[in-house]
């Protein structure tokens, strides 16, 4: 008994001898790693504690980063890349990505601003909600009917509606006077803080999506479809139907951006909002929405177009240049899709 007792004493000795100097045990990496894991077991998780450091961050640093007037500008500013990035999440989730969203929702305010200017908003506002899920529901068939990647398929449309906007408009830019079409821009206002009718609708489609997404059959087979097309397909899923539901359907939340858009800044412009598509991808990514598909939601988009409009806010705050606040911008995605895949197979093992 005392030979196999002191027998194993030197085999553990033995192990921790091998340990290389300076290097943290095994034990502890893998108990680090399994509570990062479980932290992030879910999406919403990651990105509120990183708006959280951020918003202390920018506390200590500037003295009117907590200004409530800047708050509530903050809120504004999130509003349209909120909305839009709503429809880029469907799409992720069903491992797709929507490069012509920022185009599709341009050339559906061009429409409705030049309808307008002849007397008809309403009209107006009808005919742009259609030609954005038109243009969206191109997306949907050329992906699903032709087999193209996703990426290739809305990079070519991008390119043609820009140059389609330009082209109606003549490059010309249409100033709206609709109290309609510019009502999302207004709202009741508590001292220094305005809340605008499109804040509203932005909290409202989410909650609308959220609930489509988590409590109906719709929702559950988006998620399959993200997870593995084959399997959901093996059991009873119209694949090819549901893609192209959630293109058209991406094409709704373009066209509410688009009148948000209008109420913040009541100019119909082409070449408006030329980068709207990648921050509508960032604020997904960093959300916790995987690029992979099947995992994240829309309670992490809404934090992630905050946390997009927050940090360019707060370096604009602190005086650093907007070459430099696009760096951080991509440093932040690159950091948020890196995490999404180191956590993903630390899940599959």
């Amino acid at each position: 008994m005392q030979t196999s007792d002191r027998a194993r004493t030197d085999t553990g000795q033995a192990k921790i001898d091998a340990e290389p100097a300076g290097n943290p045990p095994a034990g502890f990496l893998a108990g680090l790693r399994r509570a990062a894991t479980g932290l992030f077991a879910f999406p919403v998780a990651g990105p509120l504690v990183a708006l959280v450091l951020i918003l202390i961050v920018f506390s200590v640093t500037t003295s009117t980063f907590l200004n409530a007037g800047n708050l509530s500008l903050i809120f504004q500013q999130s509003v349209v890349v909120g909305t839009l990035a709503l429809g880029q999440t469907l799409i992720i989730l069903v491992s797709g990505i929507d490069l012509a969203n920022g185009a599709i929702m341009v050339l559906g305010m061009v429409v409705a601003g030049s309808i307008a200017a002849n007397g008809d908003p309403m009209l107006g506002m009808l005919v742009g909600l259609a030609v954005c899920i038109v243009a969206a529901s191109i997306n949907g068939l050329i992906i699903t009917r032709f087999r193209l990647p996703p990426f290739i398929a809305t990079l070519g449309l991008f390119t043609i509606l820009t140059a389609a906007a330009r082209l109606y408009t003549q490059s010309r830019s249409y100033p709206i006077n609709s109290d309609l079409m510019t009502i999302l821009g207004e709202g009741p206002s508590f001292g220094l803080v305005t809340i605008t009718y499109g804040s509203m609708l932005w909290i409202v489609l989410t909650l609308v999506l959220a609930y489509a997404l988590n409590q109906t059959a719709w929702g559950v087979r988006v998620y399959a479809i993200g997870n593995s097309p084959a399997a959901a397909r093996l059991n009873g899923v119209n694949v090819n139907g549901v893609i192209f539901s959630v293109y058209a359907l991406a094409g709704v939340f373009y066209a509410f951006a688009g009148w948000q858009a209008l109420g913040r800044t009541p100019i119909a412009d082409p070449s408006g909002y030329q980068i709207a598509n990648l921050d509508s991808i960032t604020a997904v990514v960093i959300g916790g929405t995987s690029l992979f598909g099947g995992r994240g939601g829309v309670a992490g988009t809404f934090i992630g177009a905050l946390i997009v409009v927050v940090l360019k806010n707060g370096l604009t705050q602190a005086g650093i240049d907007s070459l430099y606040q696009q760096i951080a911008t991509g440093f932040l995605v690159i950091l948020a899709v890196g995490a999404d895949q180191y956590l993903g197979r630390g899940q599959r093992a």
